[in-house]
């Protein structure tokens, strides 16, 4: 792998893409031949094969959203330390698509974003571990941005045009969401874990309301309370105080 030079801003070099499988995985096989390092950025304006969270595919339609990958160096976090990373990652989607939907953008757990009680944004992050050391993590980041229309499959699902009724430009609006993970970035390298960790709970979809969850065939009710520093969930009267994510699933 070529040398990871902190130092460069995230976001350079960027490179559009027309069409691939998954940002992810193209970032990943570029990692693997030593063409791409910390601050790489991959933007697709179509992907045939997103990757979401668990195993779920990301649907967006061709040249309306954002869909991106970005390396991210985080060797200066512990491996135990892996939730900091979803937390920067979280923050900086959060600053950036706050900045034009306003308060009502919120982070649900892990780092899913939500605008009022609709889907906008998603991140999956792939960590690639040597022993005990990281070698680099691909951070990939998919944004509605000007999809109208969302097929009956996605439920709750909103995109930035249908909040403010103006298009924006997908191309640019990556580049500009790259300087937030910047931001964020260099607040986690300056070893501001915790507060970051605050401030994402402070903006935690449905904190302090009761939610309806499911583990295993059991349903039940809880009121949500915090994400704590290893990413469990905590839960007030629910069927035990935290979990893990995987293990329990929102009721819409």
């Amino acid at each position: 792998m070529l040398p990871i030079n902190a130092k460069t801003p995230i976001g350079e070099p960027f490179f559009e893409l027309h069409e691939v499988d998954s940002t992810n995985i193209y970032a990943i096989d570029k990692l693997q031949a030593n063409l791409a390092a910390h601050g790489t950025a991959f933007f697709a304006n179509r992907q045939f094969a997103g990757k979401g969270q668990r195993g779920k595919n990301w649907i967006s339609e061709s040249g309306s959203n954002i869909i991106l990958s970005v390396v991210i160096d985080p060797s200066f976090l512990l491996i135990n330390q892996q939730f900091a990373l979803s937390v920067m990652a979280s923050l900086a989607v959060f600053d950036f698509f706050s900045s034009y939907a306003g308060e009502e953008t919120k982070i649900k757990w892990p780092n899913d974003l939500f605008w009022r009680d609709r889907k906008a944004a998603g991140i999956l992050i792939e960590n690639h571990l040597q022993g005990n050391k990281w070698q680099n993590s691909v951070i990939g980041i998919g944004i509605n941005i000007n999809q109208t229309e969302f097929s009956p499959l996605i439920q709750q699902a909103v995109s930035l045009k249908q909040i403010t009724g103006k298009a924006h430009d997908p191309v640019q609006m990556a580049k500009e969401l790259c300087g937030h993970i910047q931001k964020r970035y260099d607040a986690l390298q300056g070893l501001q874990m915790q507060s970051q960790l605050e401030e994402y709970n402070l903006h935690l979809y449905k904190k302090n309301e009761t939610v309806r969850f499911k583990k295993d065939a059991i349903g039940f009710s809880a009121q949500v309370k915090s994400v704590n520093n290893r990413g469990e969930l905590m839960l007030k009267d629910g069927l035990q105080d935290s979990f893990q994510f995987g293990e329990i699933v929102w009721i819409h």
